[in-house]
């Protein structure tokens, strides 16, 4: 059965800088359990969209890490700031302090619509193993970095609740990591509401 898988994309940009965005693929595993192939289905117009339509290649990372993809919706990121080391089978990057990587090319896609479909093939897997896990807020951040990159699409008044609902769990069971990346989130939502991040 597909699942949605979520994690962290980093692809080349035009001029070979790095690009580093959430994104989160839609995966099937084989009988034995191994992970094959991802369809990445960015929105037209992203850059992640124009690198994968230009390059075809990247590499998707795993991470427990949510101050991580909270800083890469608010775009609050530096590629620079991470410690980064080429991928061994494309012309990428790995963010080396991940749990898992997972470096891919394009074999196939479909830009018909709003969001597009690029099929890829994994060509080489790593990783530092070094995953704790989740915990409530760290659930909580991801879904709100997930609002976060539909502010374009959801009716203000949506976000709201569902921003005083996660900010419970925070209050609850979150860590510093996790009170961080959350308040990166919500202050970057409050001051974009209605634009698309």
């Amino acid at each position: 059965m597909p699942f949605i898988l979520e994690g962290i994309v980093t692809t080349r940009n035009s001029d070979g800088s790095v690009n580093i965005a959430p994104m989160g693929p839609v995966v099937k595993r084989e009988q034995d359990g191994t992970i094959r192939r991802f369809l990445f289905r960015p929105f037209q117009g992203s850059q992640t969209y124009q690198n994968l339509s230009a390059t075809r290649q990247g590499v998707f990372h795993i991470s427990d890490d949510v101050l991580l993809f909270a800083r890469a919706v608010t775009k609050n990121l530096i590629a620079e700031q991470l410690p980064l080391s080429p991928a061994k089978k494309i012309d990428g990057v790995v963010i080396s302090n991940t749990s898992q990587w997972y470096e891919f090319q394009i074999i196939s896609s479909d830009t018909s619509s709003a969001r597009a479909e690029f099929e890829a093939e994994i060509l080489h897997t790593g990783g530092a193993g070094n995953f704790l896990g989740f915990n409530r807020a760290k659930h909580a951040v991801i879904e709100t970095a997930i609002l976060a990159t539909r502010l374009h699409l959801l009716e203000k008044d949506f976000v709201i609740k569902e921003l005083k609902r996660f900010e419970v769990i925070i209050e609850k069971t979150a860590g510093s990591q996790e009170r961080d990346a959350f308040e990166l989130l919500h202050t970057f939502m409050t001051t974009h509401q209605g634009q698309a991040s």
